[in-house]
Formats: structure tokens, sequence, C-alpha cells
């Protein structure tokens, strides 16, 4: 497994993740709550960063997107951008 299709969502505090790990508990949607809160310019598309392979993103965020399997999302992800959730998608 060399390249994986991935979303995610970024937000700045520990809280802001904690609280969108309880709606997508409640069923709201990844690729909403992306448009809605994330700041990063993938936002806009749902979260959606496309195809990746290993050596791409941060060392964190690698690990924990690499570690999930297909249709998973990763518990909060911190990096030096902020707190992740994590969507694999294929």
């Amino acid at each position: 497994m060399s390249r994986i299709r991935a979303r995610h969502i970024l937000v700045e505090q520990e809280f802001e993740v904690q609280d969108l790990v309880q709606k997508l508990a409640q069923g709201e949607k990844f690729m909403d709550l992306a448009q809605k809160f994330s700041r990063c310019p993938s936002g806009q598309q749902g979260g959606d960063l496309g195809e990746f392979g290993r050596g791409q993103m941060v060392a964190p965020f690698e690990e924990a997107a690499f570690a999930l399997g297909v249709d998973e999302t990763s518990g909060p992800v911190r990096t030096q951008f902020g707190y992740h959730l994590i969507q694999r998608y294929a």
C-alpha cells in the first residue's frame, strides 16, 4: 500500500476537535463538517486531500492516515498545524 486517499478536518483548538468527534458520533457527515469548520483550504471540497503517498504529509498525520482502514475515521491527531480528524476513503 504505497498510496491512499483521504480527507481531513483541521481546527486550531483541542476542544474544537472534540466537538467534531461528538458531531460525527451523532451522525453528521464528515464532508459537511469539513466544509463548515476546517481551517484548511481543502475544507471547501469536504476536506478532500486526494491521493498521497508516504513522505508527503507531516509524520503524525501520515502515521494516522496510513493506519486507517478504508472508511475509517481517526481520533484527534495533533500536528504543528493544529488538530486533525482524518477519514480514509480509498
